[in-house]
């Protein structure tokens, strides 16, 4: 009896069951909670350590660093059964659950081989040897003629995106969450011909930019890490110019699950369909779709505001209609 009401008490924290739920879904280090729950690491290390010492989770030391995982055996199923009576929708919790997929997505990114043997010239497209100078040039494509005004890039990586468009915008900022990765976007970009472009760690949840500020905003292969894309997708959408576009590059649906483990992907790629869903979610409407076959084809959807897209008639001959679709290959 004492050893259950230990564990009990133990449970019975907002922030320990927080700590119990995620780490439910894996091993986590102290400083992986402390950027999810956004509380310092001495509170959090007591918590942790009640929540070990009530056996309720698992800990295990690897150099400097010890994961914490969800205890096996009797305690672990009482913690179970405990976040099983936790309403999934909480918003607390799931916005745990979207920190710590972006959490899991950096550690990731950060231990790809190519990452450490590239560095700078990292990006996820070449991680997963998909053909990145076909995708940018179709992206550039998609995108017309002309200047682009302001733009901002979610999930920059290394600042790649950035290079590519800077002669066509007037300003750039990209975000990411990864410091390793903006470190290297700053040494990309430290040159004279960049000085209107700028990196700096932000969660694309929560991007610390004002309303409708930029004319672009892309998201490249950042979607199918969001724990909740429909969120990202609102956020994007937020700081949207009203006649401003967005873009999405990502792949399409596969059947590769070895990258959910491998990559930390959460979701195998997003259908026509799906994007529509999305788009529709956040008051935006795709306008064009392109593809790039490859190892995993990549899909690119150039969106705006749903009340400013162009609509086809429903009273157009079949034949204009048709025309009109083939003018945008894959338009949804």
């Amino acid at each position: 009896m004492d050893r259950l009401l230990t564990a009990l008490a133990a449970a019975a924290d907002p922030t320990r069951l927080r700590l119990l739920a995620l780490a439910a879904g894996g091993a986590f280090c102290v400083n992986d909670f402390c950027e999810v729950l956004g509380q310092s690491q001495p509170r959090l290390s007591r918590h942790l350590r009640l929540l070990h010492e009530a056996g309720l989770l698992e800990r295990t030391r690897e150099g400097v660093n010890a994961w914490y995982v969800l205890a096996q055996g009797d305690h672990g199923a009482l913690a179970r059964d405990l976040l099983r009576r936790v309403d999934a929708d909480d918003p607390v919790l799931a916005g745990d659950r979207r920190g710590a997929a972006r959490v899991l997505a950096e550690r990731a990114r950060e231990a790809s081989a190519k990452f450490r043997s590239t560095g700078a010239d990292w990006d996820e497209m070449r991680a997963l040897d998909l053909p990145a100078a076909a995708v940018e040039a179709e992206l550039l494509q998609l995108l017309g003629q002309g200047p682009l005004g302001r733009a901002l890039d979610i999930g920059t990586g290394t600042g790649r995106l950035l290079e590519v468009l800077a002669p066509r915008i007037a300003g750039g900022i990209g975000i990411d969450a990864s410091r390793a990765m903006l470190a290297l976007a700053r040494v990309r970009l430290a040159k004279p011909e960049f000085s209107h472009l700028s990196v700096r760690l932000a969660d694309m949840y929560a991007l610390p930019l004002h309303d409708a500020s930029f004319d672009l905003v892309l998201l490249q292969m950042v979607l199918h890490y969001a724990e909740d894309a429909a969120a990202a997708m609102a956020e994007a959408r937020r700081v949207l110019a009203p006649s401003g576009q967005l873009v999405v590059v990502d792949v399409a649906p596969h059947d590769r699950a070895e990258l959910r483990a491998r990559m930390a992907h959460h979701v195998l790629g997003f259908s026509d369909d799906d994007m529509t869903g999305l788009l529709a979610g956040a008051g935006l409407r795709a306008e064009a779709a392109v593809s790039v076959p490859g190892p995993l084809t990549v899909r690119i959807w150039r969106a705006k505001a749903a009340h400013l897209a162009t609509h086809l008639p429903t009273h157009l001959p079949t034949h204009l209609a048709v025309s009109h679709a083939d003018h945008f290959e894959g338009a949804l």
